[in-house]
């Protein structure tokens, strides 16, 4: 990722600004999971915040990756700009991440306007975060201040009061963000009783940290205005706040592309809605409009937004079904999401389950296809399917520690980029009084290696050293098709090329599945090797298991191998050498 100055927005900035933004919040995910106590006190606040930003991130390189990076060219400032709307939008989690989705839409109407030279300076800058903090708080039907709409404002009119570039104006703007973000708890009640700032704005100012870092190259010390010292037990943080925030004005004006409807203080009340809805939505202007009706009369902490046919519905209900079906009469949902508040992730809203004793210790596991999840499964783990493409949430995990029912529980995300949301699922089960040790697999064959030696009669800690010593002796591999053009460790691919990446990192790259699913074999078994794991996906030729085993009956002796099927699992291949 380009961290060199900006002096202007171009395309380059946005793509720089959002990768430093995505990194800035995974820093502070677990510190702003911590304080998350409003609207609901769930702790996923950072997560969900990180994993926007990771949407928005994804989409803007896929514009770069698109226009040519091979020759350094940049795509122009309007398509980068809407690519990080629109990457944010798809990928918007929870309450928080729903409305970051729409500050970064509304800086993306102003910087992606009326060509490529109208809003690149302070001036455009200026305008950009005035457009987002105005349609962030015209979108909440019942604005509560204190909240993450009061940091956007303030941040908009520090920048308003200021002239000069975009390195001023950020900086302007982050330190009118910092003051209203101390001020929080003088706002909302809840924050003050809980001695926490707010979690989405503490998010907010994380953000604008990273664009003053855009335009400075200097990485603003969170302090000050707003210094917040960790205290997490049981959720909770200590916060040593300053006076002062800037008056925030009540006038707005219209935004027709996002509607929120986001209760008080009230909903942190015992008797709140149940369950947390979200999904993608395609459906015209008129049928949001009524859908909005509908939904704001089943529940509360109702957002919608988007725009031009899509649009990410967020809602919290009682009745989950309802507010599915409301969905399906305005048009096509999708990546439909449903999180009980009280017993986590589900899919339905059956029937409690009977009360039942706790299991002295459990394994949880993240898993990138059926047929592992079902491997997993016999094994004893507790799994989550992770979809192409559709990573799990916080909310999930913790949902699979509880439906695991156990005293101790060994966490494997099996997949790095996961590590941030694993940690938060990890913290937030502890608060509830479960013993979880994170053991930081990467992937699905290192967690096999891990859950091949453990043992649930040992000692918590014995087991936990053997399964992650396991796992840390085992390398990991997979074949994987291109899916465009890019630079990689093993020089420029192209789109349908065979990739063959060893522990992370493209190390060959092939036209045939076999031939490179071999040649990545013979690389990892140069440093030996006693045991070698394949897991075939769905779509990798039938025959590439039978070649390979033979390879190695013949090429290297004494080493034994083991065939899965993982169903579709994304990979064609893993490859795993212990």
């Amino acid at each position: 990722m380009p961290q060199v100055p900006q002096t202007f927005f171009d395309a380059l900035a946005v793509r720089t600004w959002c990768g430093l933004a995505l990194r800035a919040l995974g820093r502070a995910r677990e510190e702003i999971d911590a304080i998350n106590v409003y609207p609901v006190a769930d702790g996923d606040t950072g997560t969900n915040l990180y994993l926007t930003m990771e949407s928005a991130v994804a989409a803007v390189e896929a514009v770069f990756d698109g226009h040519g990076t091979l020759t350094e060219q940049k795509p122009p400032l309007a398509d980068a700009a809407r690519a990080m709307a629109h990457g944010a939008l798809i990928g918007a989690r929870g309450n928080s991440g729903t409305i970051l989705a729409q500050l970064l839409r509304g800086m993306a109407q102003v910087l992606a306007a009326d060509g490529e030279t109208a809003h690149t300076d302070g001036e455009g800058l200026r305008l950009a975060l005035r457009r987002a903090a105005d349609s962030a708080r015209h979108a909440v039907a019942h604005p509560v201040e204190g909240t993450v709409l009061s940091v956007a404002s303030a941040a908009a009119d520090a920048a308003g009061d200021t002239e000069g570039d975009c390195g001023t104006v950020a900086r302007a703007a982050y330190d009118g963000a910092c003051a209203a973000l101390a001020a929080t708890p003088g706002q909302l009640a809840v924050l003050e009783r809980a001695g926490v700032v707010d979690a989405g704005g503490r998010g907010l100012v994380a953000v604008l940290a990273a664009l003053v870092e855009t335009f400075t190259r200097e990485a603003p010390v969170f302090g000050g205005h707003a210094r917040v010292a960790a205290d997490v037990t049981h959720a909770r943080m200590e916060a040593v706040l300053a006076s002062g925030a800037p008056e925030v004005p009540s006038g707005v004006p219209d935004a027709a592309d996002v509607t929120v409807c986001e209760d008080g203080p009230e909903a942190l009340q015992d008797g709140g809605p149940a369950f947390e809805v979200i999904y993608l939505l395609e459906a015209d202007d008129s049928a949001v409009t009524r859908l909005r009706d509908r939904l704001d009369a089943l529940g509360d902490s109702l957002v919608v937004v988007g725009g031009d046919g899509l649009w990410n519905v967020h809602v919290h209900v009682d009745d989950a079904g309802a507010a599915v079906e409301a969905g399906v009469e305005a048009g096509r949902p999708y990546r439909i999401r449903i999180t009980h508040f009280g017993l986590g992730d589900v899919h339905t809203t059956g029937a409690e389950r009977p009360p039942r004793e706790r299991a002295q210790r459990a394994v949880v596991a993240v898993v990138p296809g059926e047929g592992l999840a079902g491997l997993y499964g016999e094994a004893g783990a507790t799994t989550v399917l992770a979809r192409p493409g559709e990573p799990p949430a916080s909310g999930e995990l913790v949902a699979a520690v509880r439906r695991a029912h156990a005293r101790e529980v060994v966490l494997l995300p099996n997949d790095a980029d996961l590590r941030h949301t694993a940690a938060a699922a990890a913290e937030q089960a502890r608060a509830e009084g479960i013993r979880v040790a994170l053991i930081p697999t990467r992937s699905a064959v290192q967690g096999i290696a891990a859950l091949a030696v453990h043992e649930p009669e040992r000692r918590f800690d014995e087991d936990v050293v053997s399964m992650t010593s396991a796992a840390g002796a085992t390398r990991y591999a997979e074949v994987a098709v291109a899916e465009r053009q890019s630079w990689t460790m093993a020089g420029i691919c192209q789109a349908g090329d065979v990739l063959g990446l060893v522990d992370g990192d493209v190390a060959v790259i092939g036209v045939d599945v076999t031939a490179t699913a071999r040649s990545v074999l013979d690389r990892m078994l140069a440093a030996g090797g006693e045991l070698v794991t394949f897991v075939l996906g769905d779509d990798a030729p039938a025959s590439v298991a039978d070649i390979l085993e033979a390879h190695v009956r013949e090429s290297y002796l004494a080493v034994d191998t083991v065939v899965y099927r993982g169903g579709r699992q994304g990979a064609l291949l893993l490859i795993g050498v212990e």
